[in-house]
Order: C-alpha cells, then structure tokens, then sequence
C-alpha cells in the first residue's frame, strides 16, 4: 500500500508544490491549533446535524455534505484563507490564469456503515474536457482524526500521468491517515476518493478548494454568500470567492437600474459601493497591455 509523504506544518510552500507536483498528494501535520478545529466544529456542528444523507452511491448513503461554509463559519473562513494554502494555490495555479478562486466549501462527515467511494479525480466537475492544465488545488481539512477505519480518504500518489479510464486497484491506494488539525492538500488530478467507515464513529473533514478564476465554480458563491453576507468580509475575501474580476472583462456586470440612473459596465466591487475605475473594469493596465500586445500579435 502506497504511503502519502507528510511534511510539518512549518513546510515551505516550495517544499509543498514540489511533493504535490510528483505525487499529486500529501499531508501537512497539525497545521491547526485544537482550539481552532474546536471552533470549526462548534460553528458548523448545526448544520451538520440538519443535512441530509446523500441520496446516490457517489455522494454518499451514509454521508453528509455541507456547505455555504463561508456564509456560516468566521472559523472556516480562517481555513479559506489559510496563509500558506492561499500561496501554495497561487503559485500551483496562476501559469493558467490571472485570478484564482474559491471553488467549494464542503464539511464532509462520514457515518459509519459507509461504504468507500468511487476512486474519481476532482477535475471531472469540467467533464474530462480540459487535457494540457491543472484546474485545481484541493484540501480536505481532519476535523476528526482520520484513519483507515473510520473512512480516510483514498488516494492514489503518482497517478496524475494515469488515463482518466484507469481503474486503480487495491495495491495502488493509499490512505490519508492523519490526527484532527492536519490537512490533505491534493491535486485535482489527483486519483482519490472518500474511504469506507467500518468504525463507530463519524469522520470529519471540511473541504476546501480552489480553482482558475475563468472557470465556473463547482459550489455557486454568489448565492451561498450573497452580497449582503459578502460585504461584511474582508476585501481579500470577497476577492477569492468571486466578487472581483476572474480576467479581462470576466465578471463584470450591469446594475439593473432605471434609464440613466447608474452605470453600465462595473467590477463586481462595485455592489460594496466601491468607486468604479477603469482598471477595476476591465483588469490592471499590464493585463490590458499584454492583451492589446496579443491581439495586435505583438506578444
């Protein structure tokens, strides 16, 4: 059985991409103090008990998916905006676009009698449709501990090079065994998927991931956290989730007003009643040069 490599939580984001570039997969340990993963479970513990099991084999009989976690947990927002998963992010994803985003919010609590889930890749969201770039850099957070047992999940290491028809087999799985404040960072090509629980007890993890600002997220931000709820986050926040430019002219929007009684084109800031500016329209004066350089076939 194939062992996830585990790095300290004091791992640089250097020493983080270069595992995740090879295996697709690893471990950072302890990364959260007991007092915030207390806090984590203590805000979002209502809403898990009030959600309903999966009702298919893939999301899960036995399991429940909760989300809307930004709207709902400051805690969770903390995790969101986690220094050196924000960066790792960053770098693992900008060479494919000029934005990253909030991609989904999910508290995943496996019950027991829970059978494991289907060996998939995150990236299938797009379908199997984008070939020559990774969409997508992933965490699943141990809000419990989680062991093989109780549901760890899945994963494949080395199988980011595997044809999407590849059906893993036992020998080929490992299992993201870690203690409560640990995280999974993973690929979104990354072979994996939830374990069974044959213990007596729940597992806890909190799902969050990122993805290319030009892509339609998986959970919809803009009505999970609408723009009453966003305007009180702060502006590296709301940026993340989507309330900001995904790109050149991706994002903007018209305020459906009266016949001359606003404007036309406004950045999605401008619902915070921030000033309209043409670089906020329409993205920084060195991304409308370079697009300009390549329009004109100059770059």
């Amino acid at each position: 059985m194939p062992q996830l490599e585990t790095l300290p939580a004091t791992a640089s984001p250097d020493e983080i991409l270069a595992i995740l570039k090879r295996d697709g997969a690893l471990i950072l340990k302890d990364a959260l103090s007991a007092d915030q993963v207390s806090r984590v479970l203590t805000e979002t513990l209502p809403y898990i008990e009030a959600t309903e099991n999966g009702r298919d084999d893939f999301t899960g009989h036995q399991t429940t998916r909760t989300g809307a976690l930004v709207a709902r947990s400051p805690a969770c927002c903390e995790l969101v905006m986690h220094p050196t998963i924000v960066s790792c992010a960053e770098t693992f994803l900008k060479p494919f676009c000029d934005r990253i985003q909030l991609h989904l919010t999910q508290v995943i609590r496996i019950r027991p009698g829970q059978a494991r889930q289907q060996i998939h890749r995150d990236r299938w969201a797009w379908g199997t449709h984008l070939k020559d770039l990774e969409p997508q850099f992933n965490t699943i957070w141990a809000i419990s501990d989680f062991t093989k047992e109780n549901g760890a999940t899945q994963v494949c290491p080395g199988s980011l090079s595997w044809p999407d028809n590849t059906t893993p087999t036992d020998e080929q799985i490992g299992y993201a065994e870690m203690s409560a404040g640990s995280v999974l960072i993973y690929s979104g090509g990354v072979f994996h998927g939830g374990g069974a629980n044959v213990s007596n007890g729940d597992r806890i993890g909190l799902n969050i991931t990122y993805t290319l600002g030009w892509l339609r997220q998986e959970e919809n931000q803009y009505l999970s956290c609408p723009p009453e709820i966003a305007a009180t986050l702060s502006p590296e926040l709301q940026a993340l989730i989507g309330y900001s430019m995904g790109s050149y002219a991706l994002g903007y929007y018209t305020p459906p007003l009266p016949a001359g009684e606003g404007p036309e084109l406004v950045p999605p800031e401008y619902v915070f009643g921030k000033t309209t500016l043409e670089a906020a329209q329409f993205g920084s004066e060195e991304l409308r040069a370079e697009i300009t350089a390549a329009i004109k076939g100059e770059a």
